[in-house]
């Protein structure tokens, strides 16, 4: 066990209703045995994972006590008693050391990072996923001036990629979500998540699905690969944090205020390691699509997902969105496994948050685990300086955008059109599939939205990621502010402009913010002033969990394609294309320690996986490995010059990063990057692992690393090394020369033994020996001396 430190920042307003505890959950069970439906390809394999249940349960004991995700995660094991028995002392010290060898039920890709995956799949030469896809083109759309509009230019700009990816999905039988059909998130809670279900993501917000019980990961796409081709996927078993809820949301407070909070408490940092376990009396409270607003962002302070107890919101959503079966299914299993923690099972750490207490909370600037009660961020802009006009208001995206954001806005901006006002900002909406759409449009919202002026955008990510383009005149390098339903606000992410300041909150305060057009409104104590002089006050927002009817079905054209794999389909690439190309594997590891070195870049600050390989324009070229590496680390800060994308070369020549990483690459000298902490924090893009490894990066050397960009680094043969001493970090520099001791023997000895690096100065020519740590199993070590993991996969 280890203490999380309580990060709460100034403000946080926790004091009296925030405790942390060790402490157990009473729960009962009952063990009858029904058959179960296997007709629906999509109805989990409940069969399969009871009977794996059972094995996990003769493994460990009749009466060991399990929290709901070690349920789900030990049921999808491949072999229970080798993960759950192998160097942990007899089964008792399992979290934070078992290495658990996995065999998901299903895997999504949105089509970004998919065009990666698949080029990878493709050179395992197989005909068919061992497992089901799905594809979901979402990252592509850019939001400029409304869905129909932004759609048809997105298909033209991107015809290519879709083609490929169509033609993929045709060939190994993979779902395919047609440009608008939705984001990949909601989608999946829509259509494939559902309870006790496992599976992977090609993106960090996979984890939204834990909204309806699932165990959901982010990973990069070699791991999806893994899951595709059949293999086991490793997970270094993962600890697990309780946020206990009580009380009830009331109010302005909503689910997202719950994350937002916990995400002041823990930082960017604090879920690292673990899966947050919701329960208490406050889960039967919230509706399925606010869980998955919070399991969503439990990705924004590093968690390896989150999830929620098997309840009767889960029933509600699952027959709302036409899927009767699943819920009587799910029932079936629950009663025999009772999805929700076992009686005496203990978390390593305990939060409790009282709902009744909470109030709306605001995030960021930059970071989205700057948190601040609503109450105090009136105060908090004026102190920061921050900008006190409101740019634009932008409510959806993958985080909010289920039936109940929209019902609790159309409610708030009904009764502003009432009084005759609208918004002041810019105010875009953005549905995230076309089955919210079209029962949004059926229902009347739509229309509201409409009448209000809102832009109503494509079913896509849009500007969430990136994908915007801005006609209100603000040029880059301009201060200003924007407030996001979103869950995510790294500096340029939005717009490309570095000095865009996005402040994350739920859809009901970022809707009042664009109608008072300022940063320093707070809808609870304050008024609006209408034409006629008249003062007017929002009432707190309300709305329905689910439709009065069932969802309405997505367009036809925007529905899925399914079809058998079909050998006979050829994979649409040009061999001339600038945006697709096929790989080359990556050449094994030495038989010997590395030598020769160079540092390329020491890093300083917050370096994400923007930062690494940066999103927006650079998209269309996620499926061509060496136009994109254009942009490896291209908004770093040198650490030892203070300059943004700025590298020197051993002659004082200047270069930007990946120029300087592209002059090595030819001249055969392999090269290191030294960091901070959290290396790699933010999406699972792999990109920000291969683009390095394909420019000649061997080692990362930093102070701590995100999780899922560590397995990348790994998966593409890059080995990740962390500080034994942080302080280590000033004993080492651009251009110093680096020897591995002890690399080679360790890898060969399946990641058991130390690495130290033997570092010879640049400047000085002094030598000195900085100890590291590594965190490499026996299979990620045998990945990194073939290459890569896909140079393992495609021999298989």
């Amino acid at each position: 066990m280890r203490a999380i430190e309580l990060a709460c920042r100034r403000g946080t307003g926790l004091r009296g209703f925030v405790a942390r505890s060790r402490r157990d959950i009473p729960r009962t069970r009952s063990f009858a045995t029904p058959t179960f439906d296997n007709s629906n390809p999509r109805i989990p394999p409940y069969l399969k994972l009871l009977k794996n249940y059972e094995k996990v349960k003769e493994v460990l004991g009749r009466t060991s006590a399990l929290t709901l995700a070690e349920k789900i995660l030990y049921s999808h094991l491949d072999n229970a008693e080798e993960s759950l028995l192998t160097n942990t002392n007899g089964g008792r010290d399992i979290r934070g050391t078992a290495n658990l060898k996995l065999k998901p039920d299903r895997v999504a890709m949105q089509d970004a990072s998919a065009q990666m995956a698949l080029l990878q799949f493709m050179t395992c030469n197989l005909p068919s996923t061992a497992i089901p896809a799905s594809i979901h083109c979402d990252h592509l759309i850019v939001g400029e001036l409304g869905a129909q509009s932004d759609l048809e230019s997105g298909i033209k700009m991107n015809q290519e990629v879709f083609d490929f990816l169509e033609s993929a999905s045709k060939k190994y039988g993979i779902e395919f979500w047609p440009p608008g059909a939705g984001i990949i998130h909601q989608s999946v809670l829509e259509n494939y998540a559902a309870p006790g279900l496992m599976t992977l993501g090609t993106d960090s917000h996979t984890p939204n699905a834990g909204g309806l019980s699932t165990i959901a990961i982010g990973v990069g796409g070699a791991d999806a690969v893994e899951a595709l081709v059949g293999a086991p996927w490793e997970l270094k078993a993962p600890r697990v944090l309780g946020v206990e809820l009580k009380g009830k949301l009331n109010g302005w407070a909503s689910p997202k205020d719950v994350i937002l909070n916990l995400a002041g408490q823990l930082t960017v940092r604090g879920g690292t390691g673990f899966i947050i376990e919701y329960f208490g009396s406050g889960v039967e409270t919230l509706s399925c699509t606010g869980m998955a607003t919070m399991c969503n962002m439990g990705a924004e302070v590093g968690a390896t997902t989150s999830i929620f107890p098997f309840n009767s919101a889960h029933v509600r959503y699952l027959e709302a969105t036409h899927r009767q079966d699943v819920a009587a299914e799910a029932k079936k299993f629950s009663d025999i496994v009772q999805l929700r923690a076992d009686a005496g099972a203990k978390y390593d750490e305990v939060i409790t948050i009282d709902l009744s207490k909470l109030e709306p909370h605001i995030n960021g600037p930059f970071t989205p685990d700057l948190s601040t009660p609503l109450s105090q961020f009136k105060q908090t802009v004026e102190e920061q300086n921050w900008p006190d006009k409101l740019s634009a208001g932008l409510i959806g995206s993958c985080t909010n955008s289920s039936y109940e954001d929209m019902t609790r806005v159309e409610g708030m901006v009904r009764e502003a059109k009432a009084a005759g006002l609208k918004p002041v900002s810019d105010f875009y909406v953005t549905p995230g599939s076309d089955q919210i759409r079209e029962t949004l449009r059926r229902d009347g919202p739509l229309e509201t939205f409409k009448e209000a002026g809102g832009i109503l955008l494509s079913n896509a990510c849009g500007p969430c990621i990136g994908q915007w383009k801005r006609h209100d005149g603000v040029e880059k390098g301009t201060s200003n502010a924007i407030f996001t339903s979103y869950n995510r606000n790294f500096r340029g992410r939005n717009d490309g402009n570095p000095d865009t300041m996005n402040f994350l909150a739920s859809p009901e305060i970022v809707t009042a913010m664009a109608f008072a057009g300022t940063t320093t409104f707070n809808p609870m104590t304050d008024s609006l002033t209408t034409s006629s002089g008249e003062e007017f006050r929002f009432t707190p927002p309300s709305g329905l969990e689910i439709p009065p009817k069932p969802f309405e079905v997505a367009r036809e054209e925007f529905r899925a394609v399914i079809q058998p794999p079909d050998a006979s389909v050829n994979v649409a690439i040009s061999p001339t294309s600038e945006r697709l190309a096929l790989l080359e594997p990556f050449e094994p590891f030495p038989d010997s320690d590395l030598s020769g070195l160079r540092v390329l870049v020491k890093v300083t600050g917050k370096c994400t996986t923007d930062t690494i390989s940066a999103a927006g324009p650079w998209l269309k070229y996620k499926g061509h490995l060496p136009n994109i590496s254009a942009n490896t680390l291209n908004t770093a800060f040198n650490a030892e010059t203070g300059e943004v994308n700025a590298a020197y070369d051993m002659d004082g020549s200047k270069h930007t990063i990946p120029e300087l990483g592209q002059r090595w690459k030819e001249a055969a000298r392999p090269w290191l990057v030294v960091a901070e902490h959290n290396y790699g924090e933010g999406s699972a893009r792999e990109h920000a692992a291969l683009q390095p490894r394909y420019l000649g990066a061997r080692i990362v050397l930093t102070k701590s690393f995100a999780r899922i960009h560590e397995t990348n680094l790994k998966k593409q043969g890059v080995v990740p090394l962390t500080f034994a001493n942080e302080a280590d970090y000033d004993n080492i520099g651009a251009c110093d020369e680096v020897a591995t001791i002890g690399l080679h023997e360790m890898l060969h000895n399946g990641g058991k033994g130390e690495v130290t690096l033997k570092v010879k100065r640049f400047r000085t020519g002094e030598e000195v020996l900085i100890k590291t740590k590594h965190a490499i199993s026996k299979d990620q070590a045998e990945f990194i001396l073939a290459g890569s993991a896909l140079n393992m996969l495609s021999k298989r």
